[in-house]
Parts: structure tokens; C-alpha cells; sequence
């Protein structure tokens, strides 16, 4: 497929704040800074018109309209990455817009159905961000398909927020397009990021840097990269959870942890990893709920910490050790605390450019488990109903696995991983326990 041929942009312009909003540099965390070079997060959400009343169905105007009030409560969106007088990266916030494109697409509902994460999606239904400098905050894109359905294509720049933060955002231009009354339900944004300011002094307690992950390996060059998406059933994920603890309700394991522990061994298996070689599990964790006090759940940023696990292959593969696995998952979580987050970003201030994150391929010991599980994923209802599908239009290497919730408790698993290996992933993903 060629993109000249499958969309056709009819429309690209920025969106401005409809009214006054701040105009300054934004200070942003150490946590945000680790994130200032690995570029913009693109996802696609899919909407059917008989999802909801089918008038206007996704009326540009009106998304613009509702897009420029949403900016005035999300203003470091309508801003550039910039950098202050010491050569400390921040958002300028001047208020410039998001870029907004409309688009049409020869691609029907069932053709986008086929479509997996891949550089083809994200072309396809992503706005070009990056054909700007300084580099834009956000970006949209309305793509009308083929025969009725539209997919909106979100990318917002990682310095700007996390996978929370982009939701609520949604969520609040979707309710600004239904009517005002639905916007004034929704929290607005906290944009306070000195909340997570390091300490004078700061202490970096012995302890947090054994969980606490910042890099991933040593990257290596690019290679090869297969997007799957799979579905494990509730019965399926209750099943894990039993094999965690030996107990018919699932016991006291969660499903993150549970699942992560299963994808895990999966994962080590399917690459026929030596079974003496040290592998690593990482995931980002929410600290949202760890600081004390705690931070406001409508923190506008990156409020997350990486976090991991580390074993040997063969205590992930015994055959006897998924409630093993399960637990040292489950044991990093626990240990996340106030001292361990106010260490974390300590350190993180102390180091500065050596965080931040490498691009390129990790290492196959290597897997980094993300979970949008519990989020409103599918909750930005632009008043023609809500989406039917939603996933990240592109993973940036293999070795990453996301986790969403699906239909009646079941759970979709995407995986991005060397193409070799998928087969024999999915064989052991699906395998009875």
C-alpha cells in the first residue's frame, strides 16, 4: 500500500486554544526528561458510525471547536519542546496549536481490521509531526475510511505524558465534542510538575536502583520487527492466576502480574535463551498512588517509573516456577514506595543526559511488558459513541509487549518481537495449564 494512494489529506492546520492561556516555560521532571528524546507515542482509535447517532458523523468543525477548548486546560499540548537559559530541555508553552489533518482513506473498516502496529499504520493515520522544529506536543488526525468509520490518530510527544495523562486528554476533547455539560464532569489537568522536584540535597537510598531500571540493556542496531496482536480469554486469564497460586479463585496474584509472568517464560522459551543467561523483565510503574502524599490522579505528565525483575532463564522456564515468577514480579511492585520514587528521581537529576533512554533494538534477554489495563482506553466518546478497537499505531522495537483490556474481561496481548519467534510465542501463550 502506498500513502499517496490509501489517504488523501484534504485539510492541515494548527488548532489554537480558544482562549488566553499561560505563556511560559514549562519546568518538567527528571522522569519527563528521560523521556525528551524518544519522540511522540502515536495511537489509533476506530469508530463505526453505527456506534452511535450517525448526524455529523465526526463533524470537523465541531472537533475543532472542541479540540481548541480542550487546549485551554491541556495548554502545554499547544506548545514546542524548547530549553530553558541552562540548556535544560522544558515545554514552551506559547500557545502555537496542535496540529490538527483531516484525511481521507480508500482503506475500508475491515482493511484497517487487518492492519497491525507497524510503520504502515503509523503512516497511514498518523499526523507528521515530524516534519516540525521544534518539535510539536501533539498532533491528530482525523482519516474518514472508505464505505463509513473514521480512525483518529493521536500522537503526543513522551516529554508531554504518559499513557494516563494522553487518556485524559482524549477524554476531554471526546466530552467537549458531546457537549459542554460532559466536559464539566471531567477533572482538569494538574500541570504542578514541580510535585516531583528532586530533594536539597539529594539521597539516593542503597536499595532503589536494585528495581529500578532507567536503561534497558545496551541497545542494539535495529533489526526485524513482527507486530501480533493476541487475545487470551477471561477463562484463560483466570487460568494463569490459578497457576500462580494453586488456589481455584486465582488467589491473591493480579492479573499484571500474573499474565507478565506467563508472556515471560513464553518469551524466554520461544527464543531458546541459554538457560544459564540472565534475562530482565521491565515494565513501567504508576506512582501516581506511591508519593506521600500522593500525587493528584489528574497529574499532567509522565508519572511513571521503570521498574524490573531479574532471574536466570532457567528459574522463568521450570515448568513448577510460574507462582516463582509471578512473585518476584509482584515483590518489585511492593517495594515501591515514597523513598524508593524520591530516590528514583534523585538519581535521575543527578546523572542528567546519561538516562535517557537509547534507541535501537534490546538485547533478546530482554522484555518490557506495558499495560494500558484499567485506563479509559475506550472511553472518548465524541458523541457518535465509543471506539471498537484502539491500539498503539507502531512499537518502537521488539522486545515489547502491551497489555489492554478487551471485551468481557479478556485481555489483548501485543506483541513486537523478531519475526522467528511469533509462531512458537503464540503456541506457548495459548498452551493449558
Amino acid at each position: 500500500m502506498s500513502v499517496e494512494q490509501d489517504v488523501k489529506v484534504v485539510e492541515s492546520c494548527m488548532v489554537t486554544p480558544s482562549e488566553e492561556t499561560p505563556r511560559k516555560g514549562l519546568w518538567i521532571s527528571p522522569i519527563d526528561l528521560t523521556w525528551a528524546t524518544r519522540g511522540h507515542t502515536p495511537t489509533v482509535h476506530l469508530y463505526l458510525p453505527g456506534s452511535g447517532p450517525v448526524d455529523g458523523f465526526f463533524d470537523v468543525p465541531r472537533l475543532k471547536a472542541a479540540l481548541a477548548k480542550a487546549l485551554v486546560a491541556f495548554y502545554p499540548l499547544a506548545g514546542r519542546l524548547g530549553m530553558d537559559s541552562n540548556g535544560r530541555a522544558e515545554i514552551d508553552c506559547t500557545g502555537e496549536g496542535a496540529l490538527f489533518v483531516v484525511a481521507l482513506s480508500d482503506l475500508t473498516v475491515e482493511d484497517f481490521s487487518k492492519l497491525k502496529p507497524s510503520r504502515e499504520l503509523k503512516r497511514l493515520f498518523i499526523p507528521r509531526v515530524e516534519d516540525y522544529s521544534p518539535p510539536l506536543m501533539c498532533g491528530l488526525q482525523v482519516n474518514f475510511l472508505k464505505g463509513g468509520g473514521v480512525a483518529i490518530g493521536m500522537t503526543l510527544h513522551h516529554t508531554s505524558a504518559d499513557a494516563m495523562s494522553a487518556f485524559h486528554f482524549l477524554q476531554t476533547w471526546a466530552a467537549f465534542s458531546r457537549d459542554a455539560a460532559a466536559a464539566a464532569a471531567l477533572e482538569l489537568p494538574c500541570h504542578e510538575r514541580t510535585l516531583l522536584r528532586p530533594r536539597s540535597p539529594p539521597v539516593v537510598h542503597p536499595d532503589a536502583l536494585t528495581v529500578f531500571c532507567p536503561r534497558v540493556g545496551k541497545s542494539e542496531p535495529p533489526g526485524a520487527v513482527e507486530n501480533v496482536i493476541f487475545v487470551l480469554s477471561k477463562d484463560q486469564v483466570d487460568a494463569i492466576k490459578r497457576a500462580c497460586t494453586g488456589r481455584a479463585d486465582g488467589g491473591r496474584v493480579s492479573s499484571f502480574c500474573a499474565v507478565s509472568a506467563h508472556v515471560w517464560r513464553c518469551l524466554c522459551v520461544a527464543r531458546q535463551l541459554p538457560a544459564d543467561a540472565t534475562t530482565r523483565l521491565t515494565f513501567p510503574a504508576n506512582i501516581r498512588r506511591s508519593l506521600r502524599p500522593p500525587l493528584p490522579d489528574t497529574y499532567f505528565g509522565n508519572g511513571i517509573v521503570m521498574l524490573g525483575a531479574v532471574a536466570k532463564v532457567q528459574d522463568i522456564v521450570c515448568s513448577d516456577e510460574l507462582a516463582s515468577v509471578a512473585g518476584r514480579i509482584r515483590d518489585v511492585i511492593r517495594r515501591m514506595d515514597d523513598e524508593l520514587v524520591r530516590s528514583v528521581i534523585d538519581h535521575l537529576e543527578m546523572a542528567g543526559s546519561q538516562t535517557f533512554m537509547p534507541s535501537g533494538r534490546m538485547p533478546v534477554t530482554e522484555l518490557k511488558v506495558v499495560s494500558w489495563r484499567g485506563m479509559p482506553v475506550y472511553d472518548a466518546d465524541f458523541g457518535w459513541g465509543k471506539p471498537v478497537a484502539m491500539h498503539r499505531a507502531v512499537q518502537p522495537h521488539g522486545g515489547i509487549i502491551c497489555l489492554i483490556d478487551d471485551d468481557g474481561g479478556s485481555m489483548r496481548i501485543v506483541l513486537s518481537a523478531e519475526p522467528g519467534i511469533v509462531k512458537d510465542f503464540e503456541r506457548l501463550l495459548h498452551a493449558k495449564f
